[in-house]
């Protein structure tokens, strides 16, 4: 009987031997800059002088909507090694959607590149319906909100896409570039669910992590609304998705990272009655995200954009008034966003129907701080400051945000 078995007992105890030489992998966390490195990058921020100035992207078509902002980094190692040290001219790439109107079928992604003389290159179409049809292999309906995503020597290109119904249809899709967006690679439709893959949108920054894969925060609409945190790896595969939890429907989550573990995010308040900021929480790098109380912004059901600055504070982009849009205004929190306080109001208007909607946030390499945006829904509006101008806020001597 022992002759028997034990061949399958030296098997097994020699897997378990194996096993418990063998530890598994670290669950990857947020990626975070070396302290060093983050201490000049705040540094170099803060010396710059108060500044603040605007500029409207050319506009192709009568109306445009949900821009998205990236810096293009060079792809060589000492770039990568020293972030934040160079003061090179910046360049950056701004997408968006543009048309006759929101969901018509001429709608096309278009591009533009911040030129070294600080102003925007002429707007030309990266994506048409005939061609994302051609990519995909599918019927495409409509086109809508782009989001580039960026790392040294490559950009990712991200956008929705609809083949039947609504946005409650509508599926993700990827393209690259490494050449700093002069050409786009062919685009992939991302899975994020084996059964018909619907309802996946996408719109605010991801953030990477020590391993290269990329989180993503998308958000879902059909039926129930809520965000998702997709963890991408290098090729566009999902490798785990996890559900924002909310007492409330919500939709488009803005996260930032604090440290390798702990990221907070803002979210749209798509739910009835008076609508504020939503909050959730990770403490494990994404793995699992827990809703927190709403945050005393009002929020009129449209979009939000935040950001970490170089100084340890967030920033975000917010229409802070109840039932429309007609005020975009910067918000500050020294408190990891447990607590927020008016910067400056960037636009206003007594009309409520004009629009000042769908912002995106960016600090470049130099400690500039850019945010693009709706205009009126006919066009972008790009705006460029430091620091400074923020820190300025109620001083009567600041400078005054153009009229």
């Amino acid at each position: 009987m022992l002759n028997r078995w034990f061949p399958s007992l030296v098997f097994v105890l020699g897997l378990l031997a194996v096993l418990a030489t063998n530890t598994l992998p670290e669950p990857p966390q947020f990626a975070q800059p070396e302290s060093a490195h983050a201490a000049l990058a705040a540094k170099q921020a803060a010396a710059l002088p108060a500044s603040f100035v605007w500029s409207d992207l050319p506009r192709p078509t009568p109306s445009a909507h949900a821009a998205t902002l990236a810096e293009v980094l060079p792809g060589d190692a000492a770039f990568a090694a020293t972030a934040g040290q160079r003061l090179a001219p910046v360049q950056l790439i701004a997408a968006w959607f543009g048309g006759s109107r929101e969901g018509a079928a001429d709608v096309s992604l278009y591009q533009s590149e911040w030129r070294v003389d600080a102003s925007w290159s002429p707007a030309h179409e990266i994506m048409t319906r005939q061609k994302a049809e051609r990519e995909l292999g599918r019927n495409i309906r409509k086109l809508g909100n782009p989001l580039i995503v960026t790392e040294p020597g490559r950009l990712h290109l991200f956008f929705v896409s609809v083949s039947y119904g609504g946005w409650a249809g509508s599926a993700i899709n990827r393209s690259q570039s490494t050449d700093g967006g002069t050409n786009w690679q062919p685009a992939q439709r991302i899975v994020t669910s084996p059964f018909f893959n619907l309802s996946t949108l996408v719109r605010n920054q991801g953030a990477w992590l020590t391993d290269g894969s990329l989180g993503l925060p998308v958000y879902h609409e059909f039926v129930n609304k809520h965000g998702e945190w997709l963890r991408l790896n290098p090729e566009g595969r999902v490798l785990a998705k996890e559900r924002m939890p909310m007492p409330r429907a919500t939709l488009q989550p803005a996260v930032v990272a604090l440290d390798g573990q702990h990221a907070v995010a803002a979210l749209r308040d798509a739910g009835p009655g008076e609508n504020q900021v939503q909050w959730s929480e990770t403490r494990d790098a994404g793995r699992s995200w827990q809703g927190s109380s709403a945050r005393a912004i009002p929020n009129p059901n449209s979009a939000v954009a935040m950001i970490g600055l170089r100084d340890g504070t967030l920033l975000m982009a917010c229409n802070p008034i109840g039932g429309n849009r007609n005020r975009l205004a910067l918000l500050r929190s020294s408190d990891q966003g447990s607590t927020w306080t008016l910067a400056h109001v960037v636009e206003e208007s007594a009309n409520d129907r004009d629009e000042f909607s769908y912002p995106a946030l960016i600090q470049d390499s130099t400690g500039t701080i850019h945010l693009v945006y709706t205009w009126m829904r006919q066009g972008i509006r790009h705006a460029h400051f430091t620091q400074a101008w923020l820190n300025a806020a109620g001083n009567p001597n600041a400078p005054a945000v153009p009229r």
